[in-house]
Parts: structure tokens; C-alpha cells; sequence
């Protein structure tokens, strides 16, 4: 037989517990009981079956939903409350969204936190008789928790960058707006990830020379983009027609962003068939 100890002293993850036990499918060689104490909770579990694999596994499982569960969040706010303690309340709480969104969304960082937690959970349980939890979260598990430092890490330096970017935007909308219009229409055609601009007759709007010193253009790399965004600013038309050939994504978005009520989207139009028909053909050629 094999048994394990496990204490706590906080009612709620005990209740858990309790519930996930109950539900374990080698229910009928297990026993559960309950036990107070001065200073913990003892949850009891005595496995009379064979198959110590399987209840190893089943252990390790639920102990491993239970730090998720209850245990994550708050050592991120902890990570995040001694590293970043300079950041506001509330940049400390969009770091954390960072953090829970990363760790929703990256299985392979996801998989790495869950790999570390049960294999500690299943040494201990092997070796020992008790596991006292908040301990073993505390000291044990001291590789989950670099790996969620460096996921603090991670979202804090995405934050930053969102929050430059979304000042950028803002000063960006400003300067528009305290400018008067130069043109009234512009037509942007993007298409394959590059894009240009027409007039309102159809003419290709030339890059004036003035543009390539513009401030706002990559110190790094001068892409289409780069002088469209710029052209855009120079030129601030009361009206932009975005014609999609394929499909958007941020350049696009951060045009929408910047220019707001003046932006619509079109992609069925007699330009939008020009250049999807041109993009279809180049597409055939080099295949």
C-alpha cells in the first residue's frame, strides 16, 4: 500500500482536493480521509491497488492543476512585485495579462512549466510519505519558477514595446490633426505585404524628395511601407481608400490606427480587380 500526506492550511484547495480525489479512476483502491491539526490540514490518501504507475500519474496530475489553478497567478504577481515593483498598479496588472495570455498561448511554455511541476511532484511522492504544499512550491519547484521569471521578463518587454508603440500612435493622431489636409483623396493599394499610393485620378503619388528625411521613416530599413506611412503624414488626405488584394495585417491596422474616420477599406472594386487579376497572373508565372 502506499500513502501520501499531503497538508495545507487553506480550506478551499483543500475542498479541491478533496473533489479531484473523489473523481480519480482507481477510485475503488483509494481511501480518502480528512485531518485537522494545530497548524495544517491533512489530506490523507492510501492507494491499496498494484498499478503504483498509474497512481503516481494521477497524483502528480491533480497536484499539477492544483499550483496552476491556485499558485500561478499569484507567483507572477510576487515575480512581477519585486522585480517591477517601480511600474504602477496598473502596469503591474498588464504585465500579469501579458504573462497569463503567454502562457495561454505558447503550448511549448505551457508544456515546459507543466513538464517541471510534475516531475518534482513525482520524485517527492515516490521518496516520500508527506508533502507539505505551499513549502514545496516555495522551495521545490525552483525551475517552474525561473521559468516564469523569465516569462515575466518577456511580458514586460512586450508591454514596453506596446506602450511605445501605442505613444507613438498617439502623438502620431495629434500631429494629423493640427495640420491641414493636402489632398483630398488617396487611394493605398497593399498588396503581397507592399504597398503604394494613387490620387484620386488614379495617378501614382511620386515620393517627394523631402520624405526620405522625414523622422518618422526605419533608421534601419526603408520599405514601401515606410514611405507610404510617411507620404500619408506628409500629404494628410481628408479620405483614404485602403484597397486589400490579399489580406491585412499591421502596417494596416496601424494606418486605421493613425488616421481613424478617414480610413475605409475596400476589396471589390474596379482597382482592387486590377491588381488581384495582375497579382494572380504573377502568382501563375512563376510557378
Amino acid at each position: 500500500m502506499k500513502s501520501i500526506c499531503i497538508k495545507m492550511n487553506n480550506n478551499i484547495i483543500l475542498n479541491y482536493l478533496l473533489d479531484e480525489f473523489k473523481n480519480i479512476s482507481i477510485g475503488e483502491n483509494i481511501s480518502i480521509s480528512k485531518k485537522s491539526f494545530k497548524y495544517y490540514n491533512n489530506l490523507i490518501v492510501h492507494y491499496k491497488g498494484e498499478n503504483l504507475s498509474l497512481f503516481y500519474n494521477q497524483v502528480c496530475d491533480i497536484l499539477l492543476n492544483t499550483v496552476i489553478k491556485f499558485y500561478e497567478v499569484r507567483k507572477l504577481k510576487e515575480l512581477i512585485n519585486i522585480n517591477y515593483f517601480y511600474f504602477s498598479e496598473f502596469e503591474r496588472q498588464s504585465i500579469l495579462n501579458y504573462c497569463t495570455s503567454l502562457l495561454e498561448n505558447d503550448k511549448f511554455k505551457r508544456e515546459d512549466c507543466n513538464k517541471f511541476i510534475y516531475i518534482e511532484f513525482l520524485y517527492h511522492i515516490i521518496n516520500n510519505k508527506s508533502l507539505y504544499l505551499d513549502g514545496f512550491i516555495n522551495f521545490r519547484l525552483y525551475k517552474y519558477v525561473n521559468l516564469l521569471d523569465d516569462i515575466v521578463d518577456t511580458s514586460v518587454n512586450n508591454y514596453i514595446i506596446e506602450r511605445e508603440y501605442n505613444e507613438f500612435i498617439d502623438l502620431l493622431k495629434i500631429y494629423i490633426n493640427n495640420k491641414d489636409s493636402t489632398m483630398d483623396l488617396i487611394h493605398l493599394i497593399y498588396m503581397d505585404g507592399e504597398s503604394f499610393l494613387m490620387d484620386d485620378e488614379r495617378n501614382i503619388v511620386s515620393i517627394d524628395d523631402n520624405i526620405l528625411n522625414a523622422p518618422y521613416l526605419s533608421d534601419i530599413s526603408f520599405s514601401s511601407n515606410d514611405f507610404t506611412l510617411n507620404s500619408l503624414l506628409c500629404v494628410i488626405p481628408n479620405k483614404i481608400i485602403i484597397h486589400i488584394i490579399d489580406k491585412e495585417d499591421d502596417f494596416i491596422n496601424t494606418i486605421k490606427l493613425i488616421f481613424g474616420k478617414r480610413v475605409s477599406v475596400c476589396t471589390d472594386c474596379n482597382i482592387c480587380n486590377i491588381y488581384k487579376n495582375l497579382s494572380e497572373h504573377i502568382i501563375l508565372k512563376n510557378k
